[in-house]
């Protein structure tokens, strides 16, 4: 009996129904971004671009929306340097307890964003902390690390400590080393892991709801505002989002491939 196998017309097929699926609630939101919708965005009214001109023309969204934006960034700087320093630590030195940190590194990847968020709430309720902006970025800092730290192991991992070792050959001092191989050929890693701790930060909901106090982030303002009705101008800041992200992902890999394209050159 043969194995059935995808490939030729049957492969492009389903790769395009998959894409197509997936690409539904971003197409939809692009689309009712242009509604000029009045009290909800459900129905379509009419073409439009107001929303797009007068985007905080609803209450409380741009608001929403800088908190997040101030609070991703605070929380991808504060998490992506301690993530960046733990996980050199974890890659090149021995010491007690290295294997019960990286299992303790992994639990907040694995525990629920519920108890996560419910966890830190008892905590700070415990020590009578007032909630939000700091709660917040302790809490976004305190999950995003874990994330920080796989990615950046990961590229600590597949560095040649010859390279090192090169440097420390022609008499350089270990900070000019780290400064002038180690960081640049770590870069790459450490903006990727910035970048993943930037998007969980914006997206998340859960843990955020927990410890946001008065505060109000975009996504909470989406969860309260689909009681009622979600105003077109959040369409429009989703779809800018989307936008711009396909914008640096493209420069990115246009960038790599010139550079890619210099190297083969040279070699």
């Amino acid at each position: 009996m043969k194995k059935f196998r995808f490939k030729g017309l049957g492969l492009g097929i389903y790769t395009f129904l998959a894409l197509s699926f997936l690409l539904i609630p971003i197409v939809y939101t692009f689309i009712f971004s242009f509604n000029a919708s009045l009290k909800n965005n459900i129905s379509w009214r009419g073409f439009t671009l107001q929303n797009w001109t007068n985007v905080c023309s609803a209450p409380g969204i741009c608001d929403a929306f800088a908190a997040s934006i101030i609070i991703g960034l605070i929380s991808t700087v504060i998490a992506t340097a301690l993530g960046t320093m733990i996980a050199i630590a974890l890659m090149r030195y021995r010491f007690r307890f290295r294997s019960q940190t990286s299992l303790l590194l992994f639990l907040p990847m694995a525990s629920p964003e519920v108890v996560l968020g419910a966890g830190l709430a008892a905590q700070f309720l415990s020590l009578s902390v007032n909630k939000g902006f700091g709660t917040i970025i302790i809490a976004h800092v305190m999950f995003c690390i874990s994330f920080v730290v796989v990615t950046v192991k990961a590229r600590v991992a597949s560095l040649d400590p010859a390279l090192e070792e090169a440097g420390r050959d022609l008499y350089g001092s270990p900070i000019a080393v780290f400064w002038r191989i180690t960081f640049p050929l770590l870069l790459p890693g450490i903006l990727s892991a910035a970048l993943l701790s930037f998007s969980l930060s914006f997206d998340d909901f859960i843990i955020t709801n927990f410890n946001a106090g008065a505060v109000t982030t975009f996504p909470m303002y989406i969860y309260i505002a689909a009681s009622r009705g979600i105003p077109a101008q959040a369409n429009v800041i989703a779809s800018a989002v989307f936008i711009i992200t396909i914008l640096v992902v493209l420069i990115s890999q246009i960038t790599a491939a010139a550079r890619a394209k210099r190297l083969a050159r040279m070699s």
